[in-house]
């Protein structure tokens, strides 16, 4: 691995010096990387990237619609640094720089998104056909966000309001040949004399997935559904939007048994209708967000509740076992300057208040209440070359688990917990002429223990585990150091990200004893992290895109051997030809081959079997779209995708299915990714465009 490190980053920097040798050009292309100049919101309001200390990636719409995936953090996942926790194909968990479950906030509508995750069989209860953009802070950023902000966030971020006097939407459908999965969404949206609206609504469908070594993966297929409101009132005073989300997903729970005889998996669902067990999971959402104009400033207050309701359906698909009902309070309150002189502050309070209840006859983690509150401040300045900032932040988490008896034997015992936290950052930019950029930043990050980690005493359906919590855990403690180095010229773009990351009171989930179900419990220690982003994005002659990106993630427990579920090396690899811009029928034409290729991961926490080794796998695709024009006017986009060319069978080192049965023939343990994919999407427009 240190040798593949030593050879890659000396031809990262190389890219970056070669590229001062090129001439200007007055024809001038904009990239993936070359987004300085946009605007983000996930950190202290609204920045420009370049003016930010803090590594944050950008996935523009263009690049969202030209990605396909089963779910929504499955496409996001592709960025530098980021990976995702799987559970089958309905069911993908962000992972930042090794870091996953409550160490990510995932903010939607302009709230945390708050749906139980915890844990490794449910997802993201986000739609994500009405995703507009995405922005990803890579680091600590509980100055902001508070507790489980200790990786970093994710910003999904809705499509801007439009013009006055405009009314505009689209129909969009897509279709995938290996697992089946059929998707229409519909959307309207407008604005009129101020008052703003927007509806949606999505269906999504899949019937079980297929690969070479595996065959019909039974019980793999889901259904989603999800429809969302918004109306507001925009005035010279600011503006005021309600928006309403309702997300309904019915995945299926792979259990991975197979036929001692053949190997085969059992058998079971493989059509549209998820058999035996199976998940519901509801998610509702309102939320309230409101900008008022000041003289020097403004200030933003939303309101929000949400409420996530997940049920486990295992001997009848008439009465759940397992029912979890969350409902969660979220307040923000904020004051944001306008710059004066160079300066700008940020100042404000927000929290939540949670109720989750048991509601079934099968229990995992107790019932609970939860209150949160932080507050914040941040000053940034901005001097010549220079962009400084930084900021504090004071949290505070009280916590009540309840007690339950089953059968007259205790299984939860109440107790109280109440946390504190001190975090903040501080970080400069340094402008090095128009083309060179220097970043830094220290950053420290609190998450206070969730309540599976606290309290679980319970199988843990679909993860082939037992687990066990422990009360008297303490909230962990992070310090990251940043470093980047990034190049934007007309033809080349480059960026280099270096991290350390040292974690007090790390709390992972070790395997300590087998059994029918082996019992994983959750343990307590200190951890460091160090890795690199590199990125390159090339264009050596007009209408050739040469691009590609390099992650690495080293995670070590002091005294204990490397940390378990640290995704392995992966380099991605993107060549791109663009036929047409501003033809008269076909424009925006393109056809782009990549190759996906994840290192072997061995560096695993072995102790009592919790991981097994990884092997490499490299995944080849082609993709080609267009978009077909009447007038100059758009009526249709098409994209056309082959996903794992060479059908691969391979294994994701993050993915839960793994660890399910070993094949008695084979002697292969677990369940394979998904095999060859044809993938075909279509949007057509209406209206403003």
């Amino acid at each position: 691995m240190r040798k593949i490190v030593t050879f890659l980053l000396p031809l990262c920097l190389y890219g970056t010096v070669a590229a001062q040798e090129l001439p200007d050009s007055t024809d001038i292309f904009y990239y993936h990387l070359n987004l300085e100049s946009a605007v983000i919101t996930g950190l202290t309001g609204e920045t420009r990237v370049r003016e930010t200390p803090a590594p944050v990636s950008l996935i523009t719409p263009t690049e969202l619609r030209s990605r396909t995936a089963t779910n929504l953090i499955g496409a996001v996942a592709r960025e530098p640094g980021l990976a995702e926790i799987t559970t089958g194909g309905g069911i993908s968990k962000p992972v930042i720089r090794g870091l996953g479950y409550n160490r990510v906030v995932v903010v939607h509508d302009g709230i945390r998104q708050e749906g139980q995750q915890w844990g490794d069989e449910h997802g993201i209860e986000i739609d994500g056909a009405g995703v507009y953009a995405v922005e990803i802070v890579k680091g600590p950023a509980s100055l902001m966000y508070g507790s489980d902000a200790l990786a970093g966030v994710i910003v999904f971020q809705p499509a801007p309001i439009l013009p006055d006097g405009t009314v505009a939407g689209a129909i969009s459908t897509g279709f995938q040949s290996n697992n089946g999965l059929l998707e229409y969404s519909l959307n309207c949206t407008g604005q009129q004399k101020g008052v703003v609206w927007d509806a949606r609504f999505t269906d999504r469908y899949a019937h079980a997935w297929h690969n070479r070594a595996d065959g019909t993966v039974p019980n793999s297929g889901f259904r989603e559904r999800s429809a969302s409101a918004m109306a507001g009132l925009h005035r010279n005073w600011g503006w005021s939007h309600l928006r309403l989300s309702w997300f309904h997903l019915t995945p299926g729970i792979i259990e991975g048994e197979r036929d001692p005889q053949t190997g085969r998996l059992e058998e079971g669902a493989t059509g549209y209708r998820p058999g035996l067990p199976f998940q519901q999971v509801r998610h509702a959402k309102a939320v309230l967000d409101n900008s008022i104009y000041l003289p020097a400033g403004k200030v933003r207050l939303t309101l929000g509740w949400q409420l996530n309701r997940r049920e486990e359906y295992e001997e009848s698909p008439d009465a759940y076992g397992l029912c979890f009902n969350q409902n969660t309070l979220n307040y923000d309150f904020k004051y944001l300057s306008d710059s004066r002189n160079g300066w700008k502050y940020t100042a404000g309070l927000g929290g939540m208040y949670q109720v989750s209840d048991n509601l079934g006859d099968e229990f995992l983690i107790p019932a609970y209440r939860l209150l949160d509150a932080g507050f914040f401040a941040t000053l940034s300045w901005a001097a010549g070359p220079w962009n400084f900032s930084g900021g504090i932040r004071g949290d505070l988490r009280s916590l009540h688990s309840l007690p339950l008896e089953e059968d007259g034997v205790p299984r939860f015992t109440e107790f109280r917990r109440l946390f504190t936290g001190l975090t903040g950052s501080i970080g400069a930019v340094l402008s090095l002429g128009e083309r060179w950029q220097l970043r830094a930043n220290l950053s420290r990050g609190f998450r206070a223990p969730n309540l599976a980690e606290l309290g679980s005493n319970g199988e843990h359906e679909g993860t082939f585990r037992y687990e066990l919590g422990d009360k008297d855990l303490q909230p962990e403690y992070s310090l990251q150091g940043d470093l980047g180095l990034g190049y934007e010229g007309t033809f080349l773009s480059a960026r280099l990200a270096l991290f350390a990351n040292r974690i007090r009171n790390y709390i992972f989930l070790a395997r300590t004893a087998d059994g029918e179900t082996p019992i994983y419990s959750y343990r307590p220690g200190n951890a460091g992290l160090r890795g690199l982003e590199a990125e390159l994005d090339w264009h050596p002659v007009h209408r050739l895109h040469l691009g590609g990106s390099f992650s690495y993630v080293f995670g070590q427990l002091e005294g204990g051997g490397p940390l378990p579920m640290i995704p392995a090396p992966r380099l991605q690899l993107e060549g791109k030809y663009e036929f047409t811009h501003g033809g008269k029928i076909l424009d925006n034409s393109f056809i782009a081959v990549s190759l996906d290729w994840n290192f072997r991961q061995d560096r695993i926490y072995s102790t009592g079997g919790t991981e097994t080794p990884t092997p490499a796998y490299a995944l080849l695709s082609l993709s080609a779209g267009t978009d077909i024009t009447v007038r100059g006017k758009r009526i249709v986009s098409l994209l056309l995708c082959l996903e794992n060319i060479t059908d691969t069978v391979y294994q994701n080192h993050l993915s839960r299915l793994k660890y399910a049965d070993i094949n008695p023939l084979t002697g292969r343990q677990g369940i394979s990714g998904m095999g060859r994919n044809v993938c075909l999407k279509i949007l057509v427009p209406f209206g403003k465009q």
